[in-house]
């Protein structure tokens, strides 16, 4: 698992159900036992600043349009995560490496 790559997790509390969700963390902490991860939704808004829309691909394996929701940064257990099932483009990666920098507030 690393930086970019789509697993399917399942959080407790409002956002529980079984859903995609991208890992954010960087690669040089993989010994820990949890990793940070975006959620995603198929729920499409309009939120440039804070929701960045994926197309279905073999390459990332999702099945629906998506946004990743960049608000939306968990700490999960690694064995609670599912098998990679895609990974998100550079370009995107890029696009939301912005995104979390002003969701942080890096870009304050």
């Amino acid at each position: 698992m690393k930086r970019g790559d789509f697993v399917t997790v399942a959080v407790q509390g409002d956002y529980g159900k079984p859903r995609p969700a991208i890992v954010i963390q960087s690669d040089s902490l993989s010994e820990t036992d949890s990793v940070l991860v975006c959620l995603m939704t198929s729920t499409i808004r309009d939120a440039p600043i804070y929701r960045l829309v994926v197309e279905p691909s073999s390459e990332n394996g999702l099945r629906h349009v998506s946004q990743v929701m960049a608000d939306k940064i968990m700490a999960v257990r690694r064995e609670k995560c599912g098998p990679v099932i895609g990974r998100l483009d550079d370009v995107r990666l890029l696009a939301l490496n912005r995104m979390l920098s002003l969701i942080v507030g890096f870009a304050d």
